[in-house]
């Protein structure tokens, strides 16, 4: 079995991180040698340090690559571990630990692409692509497509693997043990689930409100998540007199719990990589409506595991979410339709399948 290296020095926890914790646990339980580098104060960190994976603290900033004693450090300990195939998730990354990867002589070094957002054609980027990297993992076409958006012969398109992110349904149907609370109310119960920045755009979901209000006052819309914009939209939701129809419920713990207690499930990122809550809501059988951006029609069969709307259109948006409000039979088929669509598309053992065959591959 071969040694792979995961190498992701972000502090925070997304899509990415949850993509190289499970890989890197699924991989070290097939018999692969884990070794993983990540920031010591990361979630990612305290995630590792629970398992039986060997966990190296480091940290990465935007300089590093200029830290030639960083470097040296890093490269002397892949060679230590016998480091076989290195995969990175941060652009910071790519720039120190794969020119350390490229001197400590590791023969597959692996950016994993989670982003559908166009690589930057730099000086640097230019390099790392054409001199360092053997090869790149792309969540979904959408990314794929990004990557080369800017310029096409920035790296070898047939060496770019688009593997789709899986979740563990296992896991995901039992990570919720207790009782589900049943619905206190009559209301279409909408929920959207993620980190309150720009890309989320939930401030369309506060205007999405002053729609549906005039044609479906018994509603309320569940915003799952904290961020800086935190007191911006409830603002919003304020001077648009529409607060009594939206509920900022904070940071959700587990997702299930959350999803199971919710009608419709409605996304508005301006962009996504790969909406892993949209695979989650199709789990728990949930209709989805969307922008039809990026990845999205990827992961939202139209019309069958849920609707897609041109981007900020909230009027075909709301008209959506009326639909299904209004069809209670129409909920439930379009949700087993998402529900089966994740046990056979987006589970993560066809996911760890061609993880495994792309790591073996020679």
């Amino acid at each position: 079995m071969k040694t792979v290296c995961f190498f992701n020095s972000t502090k925070v926890w997304g899509g990415g991180e949850k993509w190289h914790y499970e890989t890197a646990v699924a991989l070290k339980e097939k018999g692969y040698k884990i070794i993983f580098f990540t920031g010591k104060n990361s979630e990612l960190y305290k995630k590792i340090s629970k398992t039986s994976i060997k966990v190296i603290p480091v940290k990465i900033t935007n300089f590093s690559f200029l830290n030639i004693f960083k470097i040296i450090l890093l490269k002397k300990k892949l060679i230590e571990n016998k480091i076989d195939i290195i995969i990175m998730n941060m652009p910071a990354d790519l720039k120190t630990a794969g020119f350390a990867s490229k001197l400590a002589g590791v023969k597959k070094i692996v950016y994993r692409r989670g982003s559908a957002v166009p690589v930057k054609n730099s000086i640097s980027n230019r390099y790392i692509f054409k001199n360092i990297l053997t090869d790149i993992i792309a969540n979904t076409e959408a990314t794929k497509k990004t990557i080369l958006q800017n310029n096409n012969k920035l790296f070898d398109k047939d060496k770019i693997k688009v593997i789709y992110n899986g979740i563990n349904l296992s896991e995901f149907d039992n990570s919720f043990s207790g009782l589900i609370k049943k619905k206190q109310t009559d209301k279409i119960i909408i929920g959207n689930i993620g980190r309150l920045v720009p890309q989320k755009a939930q401030e369309h979901l506060i205007e999405l409100a002053v729609i549906l209000k005039k044609t479906l006052p018994n509603f309320v819309i569940k915003i799952g998540g904290t961020g800086k914009l935190e007191n911006e939209l409830k603002e919003k939701a304020k001077q648009l007199k529409v607060e009594k129809y939206i509920d900022f419920i904070g940071f959700v713990e587990n997702p299930k719990q959350f999803l199971e207690q919710i009608d419709i499930f409605v996304l508005t990122s301006k962009w996504e990589g790969f909406g892993y809550v949209i695979v989650e809501a199709g789990a728990c059988r949930k209709p989805v409506v969307a922008y039809n951006i990026s990845s999205n029609p990827e992961i939202v069969s139209n019309n069958k595991t849920g609707f897609l709307v041109d981007f900020y259109d909230l009027k075909a948006m709301s008209e959506k979410i009326i639909l299904l409000s209004e069809n209670k039979e129409l909920r439930e088929k379009t949700g087993n339709a998402g529900r089966k669509q994740a046990e056979n598309k987006f589970n993560l053992t066809k996911t760890l399948t061609s993880v495994t065959e792309f790591i073996d591959k020679k």
